[in-house]
C-alpha cells in the first residue's frame, strides 16, 4: 500500500511530467492570444505574456487587433484565448456560452485627448480642463465649423466601442466634416497629434505613445472606466488555454498588472 507521502510524490511527479509535456508541445503550437491593439501598443500584454512564459515555459502567440473582430475570431474557434477591453461584447459571448473562463485582470481608464492649452488661449473645449465626458462631447459637437476635428478609427477596438457609448449617452450621431475616420491600419493617436485632433485613447496607450501637441482634456469620469478580461475559446481547446487564463487572473498575473502604468490589478 503507497504512504500518503508516496502518493503525494507519485502525483507530484505525474503533474511535472504533464506540465513538461504541454511545454514541449506549446513550442510547436503555441497558444494563440488574441489581444486589443491597444493593450498590446501600451505594452501589458506582452509584459503578461512574457511573465507567463518564464514562470510556466509554455508558449504564446499574440495576434493584436480590434477587440470586437478578435471576439469574433474566438467565437469561431481561431483564437484559444482573448485579452480584451470591450465589456458588453464579451458578456454578450459569455452568456452564449462562447467564452470560458471570463476573468477580470485589469481596471484602466480611456481619456479624451485634444490640443492644449497654451497660456491664455482657448478652444473649442474652452480653456478649463472638464471632467464630464458627455459634455465635453456635446460642447466639440456644437463647436463652431472649422474649429475642432475629432478622430475615430471605426474598427471595433475598446476605444472605438468606448467612443460610440459615450455619442450614445451625449445623444449626439457624429458625422463628417468635424468628425473623421482614419485609414484603415493607422493609429488614431498618431492621427490627432498630427492633425491637431481630439479623440478618445486608452490611458496606458497614451502613456506609452502620447505626447505633444496634445494633451488629456478629461479624465476621471466614470464612464471613461476601463475593464480588461481574459477568457478562452469555447471552440478551441488548447490545453494550455485554462492554465493561461487563470494564470494572469492569478496573485502572480495581478503583480504584473500593477507593475504597467496606467493599469491597476482588480
Amino acid at each position: 500500500m503507497l504512504t500518503r507521502r508516496c502518493l503525494l510524490s507519485t502525483l507530484s511527479l505525474l503533474t511535472s511530467v504533464g506540465a513538461s509535456a504541454q511545454q514541449r508541445r506549446s513550442l510547436g503550437d503555441p497558444l494563440r492570444l488574441g489581444a486589443d491593439r491597444d493593450l498590446v501598443d501600451s505594452g501589458l500584454a506582452h509584459a503578461l505574456v512574457r511573465a507567463f512564459g518564464v514562470d510556466t515555459g509554455i508558449a504564446v502567440k499574440t495576434v493584436p487587433g480590434p477587440a470586437l473582430p478578435l471576439l469574433e475570431a474566438l467565437e469561431r474557434g481561431e483564437l484559444d484565448a482573448a485579452l480584451t477591453n470591450a465589456p458588453e461584447a464579451e458578456a454578450k459571448l459569455d452568456k452564449a456560452g462562447l467564452a470560458h473562463d471570463r476573468q477580470l485582470i485589469a481596471g484602466g481608464e480611456f481619456v479624451l485627448v485634444g490640443p492644449a492649452i497654451r497660456g491664455k488661449g482657448e478652444d473649442a473645449l474652452g480653456a478649463a480642463k472638464e471632467r464630464d465626458v458627455v459634455a465635453a462631447l456635446k460642447r466639440l459637437a456644437s463647436a463652431a465649423p472649422g474649429t475642432c476635428t475629432f478622430m475615430t478609427a471605426a474598427d471595433g477596438s475598446g476605444a472605438h466601442a468606448m467612443e460610440q457609448a459615450l455619442w450614445r449617452a451625449a445623444g449626439i450621431a457624429p458625422a463628417p466634416p468635424w468628425y473623421a475616420q482614419v485609414p484603415p491600419g493607422e493609429s488614431v493617436l498618431a492621427q490627432a497629434r498630427a492633425r491637431g485632433a481630439y479623440a478618445i485613447v486608452e490611458r496606458g496607450k497614451w502613456l506609452a505613445q502620447g505626447g505633444a501637441p496634445l494633451a488629456v482634456r478629461v479624465e476621471a469620469d466614470v464612464r471613461l472606466a476601463e475593464e480588461v478580461h481574459a477568457m478562452r475559446s469555447f471552440r478551441a481547446n488548447h490545453p494550455a488555454g485554462k492554465i493561461f487564463v487563470a494564470w494572469i487572473a492569478s496573485a502572480k498575473g495581478h503583480r504584473v498588472v500593477a507593475s504597467q502604468r496606467g493599469y491597476r490589478a482588480p
